[in-house]
């Protein structure tokens, strides 16, 4: 049975569009692999720029960005960056169909969700898609196509199950998008967070933000992808998180009792930060879900009703 809410699937000889949405193309070998992936399937390409195409650091004015997202069947997001919320200023094209991609892309993908629109797939860049291992690669192609997609694994940090609507996107462009009209609706919704680059502190701040704002607190659920590149080198082993007293306790407890105390510097590990901002929410936790810039990025459609627990994120018909 495939799953409720979504646009047409796709079929042999559909049309896809690529998008320049984000930063400028470096590597023009990566998106000419993506696009021989996308064949592969019986899919018919368009490129609607010059791959050169570029203005300062963004793959050209907004304008020309803006002008990619034209109606196609599949819309495909070239690569990420930066860029993708500037195009949210002005009224986008109200194309049908899928929208593909992550991390910038994820201002696009949750705009599309706030004005209630369907097809969101929160998975790989074209640049990104030849080095998906071949599950990740199938799963896509099958959740295009219109077949139902396995659950995907994770380890369970707060138990419970939840149910709700499917929200995936990456921490950062997420948390710019707090306090905008270009935020999906949270009361009861699953979410999944993955980042790249970020120190834990980073992450930890902008948890804080959802937290202090309410956010958080309006979930049914949360699952975690790969935070690639955010662990910090010499933060101390996680483990569970503490209450202040116990912290407090052990601090005395550790404390050199015949030397004059040496300030030490102290940090949190990426897991630390995770656990310690979540752990208090009551509802469920899911980890290390296959989702994000590490290659296994598990495509997941927005939207759609989703239940998170028992160690699985799984997609409800």
């Amino acid at each position: 049975m495939s799953v409720a809410g979504l646009p047409p699937a796709l079929r042999h000889g559909d049309r896809v569009r690529l998008v320049a949405a984000s930063s400028a193309l470096a590597e023009v070998g990566r998106l000419q692999q993506g696009v021989a992936v996308l064949q592969s399937w019986g899919l018919t390409v368009e490129m609607p720029f010059d791959p050169a195409r570029r203005w300062g650091y963004l793959a050209g004015h907004d304008l020309q960005r803006r002008a990619d997202l034209q109606q196609a069947p599949l819309l495909a997001c070239v690569r990420g960056g930066w860029g993708a919320a500037r195009l949210l200023e002005q009224p986008l094209p109200a194309a049908e169909g899928w929208l593909l991609g992550f991390s910038d892309v994820t201002s696009l993908l949750w705009a599309r969700q706030a004005r209630g629109q369907a097809g969101g797939v929160h998975g790989p860049l074209v640049t990104t898609l030849a080095a998906e291992p071949d599950w990740s690669r199938e799963r896509l192609r099958t959740l295009l196509f219109g077949a139902p997609v396995p659950p995907l694994s994770g380890d369970t940090w707060c138990a419970g199950v939840a149910e709700g609507p499917l929200l995936v996107g990456n921490l950062t462009v997420a948390t710019h998008l707090l306090g905008t009209p270009h935020l999906p609706a949270l009361d009861g919704a699953i979410l999944v967070l993955e980042d790249v680059g970020e120190a834990p502190y980073r992450i930890e701040r902008m948890l804080t933000h959802w937290r202090l704002c309410g956010a958080l607190q309006r979930l049914a659920g949360i699952g975690f992808g790969s935070f690639e590149a955010c662990e910090d080198a010499e933060a101390p082993a996680a483990e569970a998180p503490q209450t202040e007293k116990a912290q407090a306790e052990k601090a005395q407890a550790e404390k050199p009792q015949t030397e004059k105390p040496q300030e030490v510097a102290q940090r949190f590990s990426l897991e630390q930060v995770l656990r310690e901002r979540t752990a208090d929410l009551g509802i469920p936790v899911l980890a290390g879900l296959p989702v994000g810039h590490r290659p296994g990025n598990g495509a997941l459609p927005l939207g759609v009703r989703a239940r998170l627990g028992g160690g699985a994120l799984s997609l409800l018909p």
